[in-house]
């Protein structure tokens, strides 16, 4: 080839658009356009709503997305459905595994049964004892093993491959991911014009999905992560630190130690953050909710608005979408919070959390309770909730009467 040709070609070759980063990787926006007409009308389009009051709070232009109306409560049907849907019939034979918390275990189970694939799901031991009892009236077998997400994922990657099940993880694969992206085309579709999405980040598949989404449509919209300060893990992933987490959450949908490899990889180059929100300020943030916008919201699905309320000059009169991801709270733990927060205009945040109970108190085991006709003890979280006539004091034996307690 003559050298003029050569350097001519090798011009034009330079001035071809260099592919996105996410055309190299398993999951990319085609992904999430293909499982949107996928599981179109097999799943509620949630609304996306303009909050008024959430807007004078906060200073931002609010609006919020509402996957707590899906049917099992959280936006974790959309990953669980697009990767149900791709299963060949000898997998669908052979059934699925899952690890959860609780919101992904009720997608699966909810969606396999109907389609009347066998499906199994491994909870960790600290799962709210309302999650599981949904996750089995779904349809799914329920094993409860493991003291933590991460130890319940193992034994759940073990079990699938003595028995040969099918693992959909809850936030790895590239269907899930996929799938969960969704929810973005959607907010953008309706509002495109939104400046800024603020995600809850667990072990990364919601906010991976819903940034691809959201760049292919519009490049120079800003996305941001938020955790508790609690479970941190991909914050201090993404500076390059060790991951140093635990404690109890209200936000336990969110609060695992190890991220998604692929979340991990693309993350860098689609999102302009992770922000951390404190364990009150959630509180404060699903009493807002319900106060201002008249739906439940768990503490995963309250930490946008929390990180909002959190860094209110980052987003000062910017339009900008919250992914209210759940709202699979227990009524015990709503009451409570409701009871401290009324969430209004003239209660924002901070706002001091009192702490009757301390955590060396809770952390010893309950001696036997002697029940009169209304006892009762439920644990939730870190938090432990007390009611009835008679209790014995772990420490001095002695008793106590007619408790109406919530402490840490």
């Amino acid at each position: 080839m003559r050298p003029a040709l050569f350097r001519s070609l090798l011009g034009l070759w330079l001035l071809l658009p260099t592919p996105p980063l996410w055309a190299e990787v398993p999951v990319s926006a085609a992904a999430v356009r293909e499982a949107q007409q996928r599981l179109a009308g097999q799943l509620i389009r949630t609304p996306l709503l303009p909050s008024p009051l959430l807007s004078k709070l906060t200073g931002a232009q609010v609006f919020v997305k509402l996957e707590n109306l899906q049917a099992t409560g959280a936006f974790k049907e959309r990953g669980a459905l697009n990767r149900l849907l791709q299963l060949s019939p000898e997998e669908r034979k052979r059934g699925v595994i899952t690890m959860s918390t609780g919101n992904h275990a009720q997608g699966v189970a909810l969606h396999a049964t109907r389609r009347g694939i066998p499906a199994t799901v491994y909870m960790p031991e600290s799962t709210p004892v309302s999650k599981v009892e949904r996750t089995r009236a779904l349809g799914a077998t329920v094993v409860i093993k493991g003291a933590t997400f991460d130890d319940t994922a193992a034994l759940a990657r073990a079990a699938a491959r003595e028995q040969g099940l099918i693992l959909i993880h809850p936030y790895d694969d590239p269907a899930v991911i996929a799938g969960q992206g969704t929810l973005a085309l959607e907010m953008l579709q309706e509002q495109p014009d939104l400046d800024a999405l603020i995600i809850p980040v667990g072990g990364g598949g919601l906010i991976t999905g819903c940034a691809l989404a959201a760049r292919s449509i519009k490049p120079d919209i800003q996305i941001y992560g938020v955790e508790s300060t609690r479970y941190s893990a991909m914050a201090q992933r993404l500076e390059g630190r060790p991951v140093q987490v635990g404690g109890t959450t209200v936000a336990e949908a969110i609060a695992v130690r190890e991220v998604g490899a692929t979340a991990l990889s693309l993350l860098p180059g689609l999102i302009q953050g992770v922000l951390l929100v404190e364990e009150d300020t959630i509180e404060w943030a699903v009493a807002a909710l319900a106060a201002n916008l008249k739906v439940v919201a768990e503490g995963a699905g309250a930490t946008p608005l929390a990180a909002l309320v959190t860094q209110p000059t980052l987003f000062a009169g910017k339009k900008v979408g919250l992914v209210l991801s759940g709202g699979n709270l227990d009524h015990a733990h709503l009451a409570d919070i409701l009871r401290r927060y009324k969430g209004t205009l003239e209660d924002k945040p901070p706002v001091p959390v009192p702490k009757p109970l301390s955590k060396e108190a809770i952390s010893t085991p309950l001696a036997p309770v002697a029940r009169g006709p209304y006892s009762q003890a439920i644990r939730q979280g870190d938090l432990l909730f007390l009611s009835g006539q008679l209790a014995t004091d772990p420490k001095d034996g002695r008793f106590r009467s007619d408790l109406d307690i919530a402490g840490r």
